[in-house]
């Protein structure tokens, strides 16, 4: 019996998250070994899609100039993370997402946007480095006006400065995102937490007021923790989880507020959103578990939505 063809969709765009070139074209070719070989219906047209994924994957491989400091989107939200030089960005990154990064105890350690992929509460974001911004980015000082470029197409920004150094810096990075006129949800991530003096904290929070502080140290796993939901906060997203046959399923998806149950299941598939009859919905939006609603249902983070046809 082979796999519902909605669910080896979901699958497959699953298994391609965070993979390129080679590597994602050998993966689409392995999941059209596992497709059955229909002509016609929904996995004839799986099919196609996938074929169409690796001619696109081959132009895109073609198009991406070696210069170039386009970062390409994966995930449910991006969130960039930016400072100033040698403050322990790439090492926060490779806390939070196992990448392996050059880090140095020196200026520049990172000369171009990293990105990478971690897991907050099931859903993964993607995450980008944004090389050490300097005084004067915004007039393209030290190429900050490419670096700045790829910062407007973030959905959230993580400032990230030393828990016991100068905040003047950090204030210097914050003035050139606003001179170049880029508004985003946004925190600053103390780094180096462990090894901060009293007070730090405090004249951090003094010197750049109207946002909060988040103290980390990727020595401690509680910290890491705190400032994974911290930045699940920016991306300004619910997780719902689908529920099929009575199994709910571990990963969430990500909507946006708002999303009703006819959301969800246009999330599944086109298809289905057009025929299905309703939903029974668990969690936070509901008056009791498996409450029967119908369509409009607005649902909440944490639900668990069974789509019924």
């Amino acid at each position: 019996m082979p796999m519902p063809h909605r669910t080896f969709a979901q699958v497959a765009k699953r298994r391609l998250i965070g993979k390129e070139g080679r590597d994602r074209i050998r993966e689409v070719r392995a999941l059209l070994a596992e497709l059955p070989d229909y002509r016609n219906g929904p996995y004839a047209d799986l099919r196609k899609t996938l074929l169409a994924e690796i001619e696109d994957t081959r132009v895109r491989s073609n198009a991406v100039h070696r210069d170039s400091i386009a970062v390409r989107r994966e995930g449910a939200a991006q969130i960039a993370l930016v400072g100033p030089p040698n403050v322990g960005k790439s090492s926060l990154l490779q806390a939070l997402s196992e990448i392996q990064i050059k880090t140095g105890d020196y200026a520049f350690t990172t000369l171009r946007p990293v990105p990478a992929l971690t897991r907050i509460g099931g859903v993964l974001v993607q995450l980008v480095e944004i090389p050490g911004l300097i005084e004067g980015a915004a007039d393209d000082r030290g190429g900050g006006r490419a670096l700045l470029g790829v910062l407007r197409s973030a959905d959230g920004i993580v400032y990230c400065g030393r828990a016991d150094g100068d905040p003047r810096e950090l204030a210097i990075v914050r003035a050139e995102v606003t001179a170049a006129g880029i508004e985003k949800p946004s925190l600053i991530a103390a780094t180096r937490a462990d090894e901060a003096t009293p007070g730090s904290i405090e004249r951090m929070s003094a010197a750049l007021p109207g946002l909060d502080i988040v103290p980390v140290s990727i020595l401690d796993e509680g910290s890491l923790d705190a400032i994974r939901e911290a930045i699940w906060g920016l991306t300004g997203l619910i997780r719902v989880r689908l529920r099929t046959n009575g199994v709910t399923e571990e990963e969430p998806i990500a909507l946006e507020p708002g999303s009703s149950v006819a959301d969800v299941a246009d999330w599944v598939h086109h298809d289905l959103a057009a025929a299905f009859s309703g939903a029974r919905v668990r969690g936070p939006s509901a008056r009791f578990d498996d409450q029967r609603v119908g369509r409009d249902h607005v649902v909440s983070d944490g639900d668990v939505v069974e789509i019924l046809r």
